[in-house]
């Protein structure tokens, strides 16, 4: 993967939840000024890509059964509860950014998931090596 592929996925990462904190109540970026926020929310995209590459596979291999009991309605439950990690981790490493509490993180986890969906159906192909 190239390097111009990572980057445009820390951005697309970075723009969901960005998107998410304005639309999701408990999703909080409290960097003093934009410049703060953005290094924040690229640091935070960073992790939520991290955190997706490695612990999501993990996990889906782990929990296959209930997978395929709930219809994949289990991946909500995981996406929230991974969402809540990033920010654990992010407000751990001293980050202004917090997710208050399961829901918040449920409707996060939706919204990042769905933006990150339609931006990159808007990048080509060739440069989102996807």
């Amino acid at each position: 993967m190239s390097a111009l592929a990572i980057a445009i996925r820390i951005v697309v990462i970075g723009v969901a939840v960005w998107v998410a904190t304005l639309i999701v109540g408990g999703i909080n970026v409290g960097g003093s000024t934009t410049a703060a926020n953005i290094g924040t929310l690229v640091v935070v995209a960073l992790i939520f890509g991290v955190i997706n590459a490695v612990l999501k596979p993990l996990i889906k291999v782990i929990g296959c059964a209930f997978y395929i009991l709930t219809l994949g309605l289990v991946g909500l439950v995981v996406n929230a509860l991974l969402f809540m990690l990033v920010g654990a981790i992010s407000s751990g490493l001293g980050l202004p950014f917090e997710v208050d509490g399961f829901w918040s993180a449920f409707w996060g986890a939706i919204v990042v998931s769905v933006v990150s969906f339609v931006l990159h159906l808007a990048i080509p192909d060739r440069l989102d090596e996807r």
